[in-house]
């Protein structure tokens, strides 16, 4: 087994090594878990361009030291002008994926921030926010290497991404990809971060720096306005949870795909599998996604417009019925869609046993490719999951959030481990947490789990092909296994690879040291005191 970091009472974990350094040294400085986070998140925000930006959404889930696991949702709705009549007049069939019409909702990572550093301070946090950024803002003063994950990124529909307000003098000088050894300095964006030092995090939306947002998202025609950013907050709610012999489960709840990432828990468990890497555990595992993504695609959207409780879908009977209805040797047919998505998770957990699970995303790599010229945010383009029909689960209407893909999770053991987890990757999150928490859960440590090759059914980042997707070190016998038992097996030439996410663990033991790890297919690692 790949031996897993131990550290010794705190650690973060991050997909690049510059953000796990900056929640590293908010711990060693006695920062709690959010601090790190926060500090983690700016950075990551600079460094890690192509995967997220303050001009993004984010998730938090938040275990209460000895207590209660909160959720912070912040994420923002369509904007005032964003009407399907707008885009129907405009020709458009769907949402454009780049450019302005595709920057449809308000960015809502930061007023996550403002919200978890509020929650901090209730539970005793007192790190300045000037603290917390000043990494991110040395990175923009002083300029960042281009990562290597950037490096191999090549966005879809990169013509149309190419003509987006200010992706080519940003992300591509002279319209060709940056090569190896490559820099970027972005001043405009270090200058928003320092107004936000001085001014608070709220000047975002209703500040001087949400006015210059505002105006520059009205000067390239996206359908945001001044209005729909002050009246963005981020909200805390009820996270979903589940027993699990021996553990509970937390994850999101709508407007995000957390109820499925559950679901797949809940009916692979009523399988009975015993044992990992076997046909029963793979079979299983995807078979059970697809049950569960059926019943996400048929229910999720906006919570205000919910017509079912995502929690009564958790019980022991849906679980039961799901996996009664799984073929033990026999791939069922899957007629859906998948979805895309690039995304950022990270994770921390401080000396006292708070600990965090986050993500932040863009949506696809890039996002919409606008970068605004006078604060340098690069904005989402997470209104793509909207549908222009009127009949469909998630329509696009002024002031509605779309389907969310992102979901965080997190793990509380009933020997009193603590586990947070999660993984990037679209329709792949729900999988790849599945893969590495019951790999956990079967006896390998956290790094095994992590490092072990990974599937991924479906279609997303990218990957137009509707198929069972594999990295190239499976079994070759499982995988004539499961080519008999009619999956549409695809087997990638990779060993690793970013198409089957970038996934970490961190687990805080009941005597108080933390083991931690992250993935070896991102630029990132686990770091800890």
């Amino acid at each position: 087994m790949i031996d897993t970091p131990v550290f010794g009472s705190a650690a973060a974990a991050a997909p690049h090594h510059l953000a796990s350094e900056a929640g590293r040294a908010v711990l060693a400085e006695g920062g709690n878990a959010i601090e790190a986070m926060v500090a983690m998140a700016a950075t990551i925000a600079v460094v890690y361009p192509h995967m997220n930006a303050i001009g993004g959404d984010g998730f938090w889930l938040v275990h209460q030291p000895g207590g209660k696991v909160h959720a912070i949702e912040a994420c923002g709705s369509a904007g005032s002008l964003a009407t399907i009549e707008r885009y129907r007049e405009k020709g458009h069939d769907t949402i454009p994926a780049r450019g302005a019409d595709a920057a449809v909702t308000v960015a809502g990572a930061v007023g996550g921030w403002q919200a978890a550093l509020e929650l901090s301070q209730s539970l005793g946090g007192r790190m300045p926010l000037r603290d917390l950024l000043a990494n991110a803002i040395s990175h923009c003063d002083a300029g960042y290497a281009v990562s290597a994950s950037e490096l191999r990124t090549w966005p879809q529909q990169v013509e149309e991404a190419k003509l987006a307000p200010g992706f080519s003098e940003f992300f591509w000088p002279g319209g060709e990809q940056p090569k190896a050894g490559a820099r970027r300095k972005p001043d405009a964006l270090g200058e928003t971060f320092k107004q936000l030092v001085d001014a608070g995090l709220d000047d975002f939306y209703r500040g001087d720096v949400g006015r210059e947002i505002a105006n520059d998202l009205d000067a390239i025609g996206a359908p945001i306005t001044r209005a729909d950013m002050e009246a963005f907050r981020a909200r805390l709610v009820e996270p979903l949870a589940m027993k699990l012999p021996g553990l509970a489960v937390y994850n999101f709840p709508p407007p995000t795909q957390g109820l499925a990432s559950l679901l797949i828990l809940g009916i692979f468990e009523k399988l009975g599998v015993s044992r990992a890497e076997g046909f029963d555990h793979h079979h299983g595992l995807v078979e059970a996604t697809k049950r569960a993504f059926a019943i996400r695609d048929r229910h999720i959207t906006d919570p205000a417009h919910m017509k079912v409780d995502p929690a009564n879908f958790l019980t022991d009977a849906v679980f039961a019925r799901e996996a009664e209805a799984i073929d033990r040797k026999r791939a069922a047919n899957w007629p859906l869609k998948s979805g895309d998505g690039d995304t950022i998770w990270m994770g921390a957990i401080d000396g006292k046993g708070m600990a965090v699970s986050y993500i932040q995303s863009l949506y696809w790599e890039y996002g919409s490719g606008c970068i605004l010229p006078k604060t340098g945010v690069h904005w989402q383009n997470r209104g793509v999951s909207f549908s222009l029909d009127k009949k469909a689960v998630n329509p696009l209407t002024p002031g509605r959030k779309p389907f969310h893909t992102l979901n965080p999770a997190f793990a509380r053991f009933d020997d009193g481990r603590i586990l947070s987890y999660g993984a990037m990757g679209g329709d792949g999150q729900p999988q790849f947490q599945a893969q590495i928490l019951s790999r956990y859960r079967f006896g390998q440590n956290l790094a095994t789990a992590v490092d072990a090759p990974r599937w991924l059914f479906g279609k997303t980042w990218g990957a137009g092909s509707l198929s069972l997707k594999l990295e190239s070190r499976f079994d070759p016998m499982l995988l004539a296994r499961l080519t008999a038992a009619s999956h549409p097996v695809e087997e990638y030439s990779e060993a690793y690879s970013d198409q089957f996410g970038h996934a970490g663990m961190l687990l805080k033991h009941p005597k108080g040291h933390v083991e931690a790890t992250h993935d070896p297919r991102s630029d990132g690692d686990a770091r800890g005191i």
